[in-house]
């Protein structure tokens, strides 16, 4: 396995909110069908021509359908559109009798791209488009309805540019928070250790706080660089999530604080080393810890379901090893909040290795997808690769939508039969993409000898102990960081490293832990009893190991 340097974060890249438009629900009567028909699609993502059936109607929605669907029964749409409020543009590249939609998709500013084969039918679809669009922007003329807030989900750069140019107040030190009368934490709080990691925002430093002698992690993010990538919101989104969730297997916050040019961190340290690091050395692990580090794995995964998070970027760097063995997951920064189940979002973003097709595809997406990520780094876990892999990323999403997945010989039946059930291609049908979410996966026979219970409250002994000799031991980290000097650069305004800087791009960002995170609320259900345990089941699986994934898509937020 190969490995670059970790990722602090992802980069957002946004839309000029200009083209943001008002959202306005779809009229509660019967919409009448304007015109439909055969369109070639491209993919936004994997630029190919799809053909697709598309139905325009008088309430805006603009459909598309693999087949043409049957008015007698209920076909399942691959794509929604709205006209409302859209713009539209005629052009003949990359392919003649082309147009473009700039419109919104939900709550999304985006842009698609249609083909036909002549000019009669491209300036009947472009005729009809602009005709609804028209009447609806006229009757919204006489409403009076306050425009919905901007959403924080993905918008996407302009496809027709692209084609056509192919062609405060500060407070130094320690002080007190006037509300509440906490001390306020500063970054004077802590004595710097050792560089545990860097990045495009930043680096990540082990620190022990003077106070109380503990050892933290602190994420320390450049703020300026934050703002130049558009990435406060994906920050901010980290801080809540951080906040918010408590669960043993997720690495926990202790404070946020910020200073005058930076954000910081301060969280749970494990020193364990990257379940990549790890599967590295031994290619592949038995079925039986494989099992240990996916229950814990999905335990966590729904917990943040339960609580409307999706995770989006489960991958083999991400998950870490505690002292004991236990697992962490880390690196919130392409969570998704609010995304209880049937709600969906659009954003393109995570590693691409571990995209799930419905992130690949112009469909909205759910829970599935971290199921299909759990699928993605078991199957590295049992069979030592990647179910898809190619160096060439239209190649490899190609696979992912494509190809079915393959297994060696010697993998037991139920190890097959999940992986098989997690890498079902169509969310809906996959392990855990139904209302019972983590329910149904920790149901599955593989799961059979797991305690879930047990499992939460660390009952279960894990099946390997990170060999490090003291809490300070960074045998797991890169030497390349470990050696490097943990000093920070002066801010520019020459104020000290201990000041205190609160600004509007980063309200509320500052946290206080005051109780134990460790004391976690299981979320599990008790209808998952004890049962009997398995045999262990051998490994004969041979083959060759991740070729390298760190390369994280950013989110076009």
């Amino acid at each position: 396995m190969s490995k670059t340097a970790p990722n602090l974060h992802a980069i957002a890249i946004q839309t000029p909110s200009s083209l943001k438009a008002e959202i306005m629900p779809a009229p509660a009567t019967t919409a009448t069908v304007v015109k439909e028909g055969w369109l070639y699609k491209r993919g936004e993502h994997i630029k190919t021509w799809r053909s697709r059936y598309f139905i325009l109607k008088s309430d805006g929605t603009l459909d598309g359908y693999k087949t043409r669907p049957d008015l007698k029964t209920l076909a399942e749409k691959s794509n929604e559109f709205t006209v409302r409020g859209c713009q539209i543009m005629s052009i003949d590249r990359p392919r003649p009798f082309t147009f473009i939609i700039r419109g919104l998709q939900w709550t999304t500013v985006i842009e698609r791209m249609f083909h036909v084969d002549d000019e009669e039918e491209r300036k009947g679809w472009v005729d009809a488009i602009r005709s609804v669009a028209n009447k609806l922007n006229e009757e919204e003329m006489y409403q009076t309805d306050p425009p919905m807030p901007p959403d924080d989900d993905c918008e996407m750069g302009s496809i027709a540019e692209d084609e056509l140019l192919s062609e405060r107040t500060t407070v130094f030190g320690t002080s007190t928070d006037r509300v509440s009368g906490r001390m306020k934490v500063t970054l004077e709080n802590f004595e710097f250790l050792k560089v545990l990691g860097k990045g495009t925002f930043g680096k990540v430093i082990l620190c022990r706080e003077k106070s109380t002698a503990k050892l933290y992690a602190i994420k320390i993010l450049k703020k300026d660089v934050i703002i130049q990538k558009d990435e406060v919101a994906h920050t901010m989104a980290e801080n809540r999530v951080l906040k918010t969730t408590n669960h043993p297997f997720l690495i926990s916050l202790k404070y946020s604080f910020q200073t005058v040019d930076r954000l910081c961190f301060v969280m749970q340290y494990v020193n364990g080393g990257e379940l990549f690091f790890h599967l590295s050395r031994e290619r592949i692990f038995p079925e039986d810890r494989t099992r240990f580090y996916a229950a814990e794995i999905i335990s966590a995964l729904g917990y943040l379901h339960s609580h409307g998070i999706i995770y989006r970027d489960l991958k083999l760097e991400n998950l870490l090893l505690d002292k004991d063995g236990h697992i962490k997951i880390a690196d919130f920064g392409l969570c998704k909040e609010d995304i209880t189940y049937g709600r969906t979002t659009k954003t393109f973003c995570g590693t691409p290795e571990y995209l799930a097709p419905e992130v690949l595809e112009d469909n909205d997406y759910g829970h599935a997808v971290d199921w299909w990520g759990t699928g993605v780094v078991m199957y590295e876990m049992i069979c030592g690769r990647l179910p898809f892999y190619n160096r060439d990323h239209d190649i490899l999403f190609t696979l992912i939508l494509m190809e079915e997945v393959k297994f060696p010989r010697n993998i037991s039946p139920n190890a097959r039969s999940l992986l098989s059930g997690l890498l079902v291609k169509n969310p809906k049908q996959r392990l855990g993409g139904g209302p019972d979410d983590a329910k149904e996966i920790m149901a599955h026979p593989f799961f059979a000898s797991i305690n879930w219970m047990d499992l939460v409250h660390k009952r279960i002994t894990p099946p390997f102990k990170p060999q490090v000799t003291s809490d300070t031991d960074t045998r797991y980290f890169d030497k390349e960081f470990t050696g490097e000097s943990v000093e920070l650069t002066p801010s520019d305004n020459n104020g000290p490293l201990g000041a205190i800087q609160e600004e509007p791009h980063f309200s509320e960002f500052s946290y206080q832990d005051m109780a134990s995170t460790m004391n976690t609320p299981s979320f599990i259900n008790s209808n998952y009893s004890h049962h009997s345990s398995n045999s262990n089941h051998s490994n004969h699986s041979n083959h060759s190991h991740h070729s390298g994934g760190n390369d994280r898509y950013p989110p076009m937020q």
